[in-house]
């Protein structure tokens, strides 16, 4: 039997969590904190985790939606981390093929460009080596014609040829949300919409913290031997709460991607290119639609609530436009955007320019071990990295000894399909399964590939729901994801499953303008919301369809 990550049970969570001392506390729910519960809790140490906001509900849910390699970073002649992040692109994927798909991307390079024939053969063979890539995924070359015959969308004008290589496309929320689950599969307790209020200490060291559950409004403590910093962009806060803000810090950045519908932005190949400022930029088609990003700007703003300028959304239309010549779209065409923060490190007294893309681990004289910069793709060595340290630190107050890391080869939640190579076959199989339960052949083959080897526990509710549909009006295909969102992924209110758990809000809009009146009714009744909440939630999503069309000025986004 499965065990439940249900937000029916959150009170039930909150008092096993505050009745015992953990081996570890580890603070943030994004991709860094969920993979370090992991691999805490696989080497058989007592964990907890807290997210004050949903699982991968800040950077983890607002990137580039790519596992990559880091290829621009050859350009900075960063090798080793080339190296590394390459290497675990492919650990990624294995562990998580539902999850993360791999996309030829086309790097098309033009006469006077950042990228020649010879540098992009170079770089991209340079790549496949220090990534150790598959010899079917290795770089291939291209003529002016095979460029246009694969993408007729691009710039013809001074177009050279172009480089073909492989990265792989993620759903990074539900990468996140599905190696929380495998944590909490393990063993470990976690908790979304707890805030960290206060460290504890008892003789100088850190030995707890205060948190309040968002929803209730009640505090309850958290005690653990050793307490893990993964807040992403909100370290330094965390660092301040405990006096070791110093030395180096965050330097926090803004990158936001525009989507459009096929109908107006009919790109069929992903598209690696440069900007005349020399910024590199995505075009990747996903499931209809076409989304392109990132921008690259100081960000001075509200944390949790990053937004898309007036100059965000213009500056990536200037880049379609240069480009995709042909491709008209305007501002009207944009049918959503998302925007995150890098947090990104900074040493006091160093140069602007020399901000580091690097992770790095600092323990404070209290002992808060922080975690701070990398990237989703090196999310799992990050993991690793920071429990060695735990596991280190252990040994020498006479602790047992933990081991080595598990992870490497382990399928998160979801992925125990026996490997990529056998995803399409048991995605054939459960679509066939699914149509058995009277679902139709691309409802069926939606959730299979949506939740991997979970889809049982879906169908098993598409059954037990059939028949709620009339009383909701909704199609039992969406009330059992609901209620799976519910019973097993922590969902908590509106906005945590129609932006992290299924990304409809980002990548088909008009499905969330369409359910969302009926989902909230089913969510009000199954977590006993007052209408006080219910207003209030119903509100949040508004504001969230709301923001995803509409940019904000740019004194707005600088908190001013």
């Amino acid at each position: 039997m499965a065990r439940e990550f249900s937000s029916l049970k959150r009170d039930e969570y909150k008092k096993e969590m505050s009745s015992k001392t953990y081996d570890v506390l580890v603070i943030g729910g994004g991709i860094t904190g969920c993979g370090i519960a992991l691999d805490a809790t696989t080497r058989g140490m007592d964990v907890a985790l807290v997210e004050m906001q949903d699982f991968g509900a800040g950077t983890s849910s607002r990137s580039t939606k790519l596992v990559h390699g880091g290829l621009r970073y050859l350009k900075q002649f960063e090798v080793k981390m080339v190296a590394e992040v390459g290497k675990e692109r492919a650990i990624v994927y294995e562990n998580g093929p539902h999850v993360t798909t791999p996309e030829w991307m086309l790097l098309p390079f033009h006469k006077g460009g950042t990228f020649g024939k010879f540098s992009t053969s170079i770089g991209l063979r340079l790549y496949d080596f220090l990534a150790s890539v598959k010899k079917d995924e290795r770089r291939t070359m291209h003529s002016r014609e095979e460029t246009l015959a694969m993408e007729p969308l691009v710039k013809q004008e001074d177009l050279k040829g172009g480089g073909y290589y492989v990265e792989y496309r993620t759903d990074d929320a539900r990468l996140t949300i599905e190696v929380m689950k495998e944590a909490h599969k393990f063993g470990a307790d976690a908790l979304n919409y707890a805030q960290v209020e206060k460290l504890i200490y008892k003789d100088g060291k850190v030995v707890g913290a205060t948190v309040l559950d968002r929803l209730t409004n009640k505090t309850f403590d958290i005690y653990a031997k050793k307490i893990i910093n993964a807040t992403g962009p909100w370290v330094d806060t965390l660092r301040e709460k405990d006096n070791s803000k110093k030395g180096k810090q965050l330097h926090l950045t803004k990158g936001i991607h525009l989507v459009f519908d096929q109908s107006v932005f009919p790109l069929k190949q992903a598209i690696y290119f440069d900007t005349p400022d020399g910024r590199m930029v995505f075009a990747i088609p996903r499931e209809g639609k076409a989304y392109v990003g990132t921008t690259d700007t100081v960000y001075k703003g509200d944390i949790a609530n990053p937004k898309m300028t007036i100059e965000d959304r213009d500056y990536v239309l200037n880049a379609i436009k240069y480009m995709f010549p042909s491709v008209k779209v305007t501002a009207d065409d944009v049918e959503s955007s998302w925007a995150g923060l890098r947090p990104l490190i900074h040493e006091e007294g160093k140069d602007p320019s020399e901000i580091s893309r690097k992770d790095e681990i600092w323990t404070s004289e209290s002992g808060l071990i922080t975690i701070a910069g990398g990237k989703l793709t090196g999310y799992r060595k990050m993991s690793e990295q920071v429990v060695d340290k735990v596991v280190d630190v252990f040994k020498r107050e006479g602790e047992k000894d933990y081991g080595k890391t598990k992870t490497k080869h382990m399928p998160i939640s979801g992925g125990h399909v026996n490997g990529s190579k056998n995803l399409p076959q048991y995605v054939l199989d459960k679509t066939e399964a699914g149509m058995k339960i009277g679902l139709n052949k691309e409802e069926a083959q939606k959730l299979a590939n949506h939740y991997g080897s979970n889809v049982d526990k879906v169908f098993e509710l598409v059954l037990e729901l059939k028949e709620q549909e009339e009383k909701y009006q909704l199609p039992v295909s969406i009330l059992a994801q609901v209620e799976y969102g519910i019973r097993y992924e922590h969902v908590a209110i509106p906005i945590d499953f129609f932006i992290r758990r299924t990304g409809a809000l980002f990548f088909d809009i008009h499905w969330v303008h369409k359910w969302k009146d009926r989902v909230l009714k089913y969510m009000s009744d199954r977590l006993n919301w007052t209408s006080a909440q219910f207003e209030m939630y119903k509100s949040e999503l508004e504001q969230a369809l709301h923001d995803a069309v509409t940019p904000v000025s740019k004194a707005k986004d600088l908190g001013a």
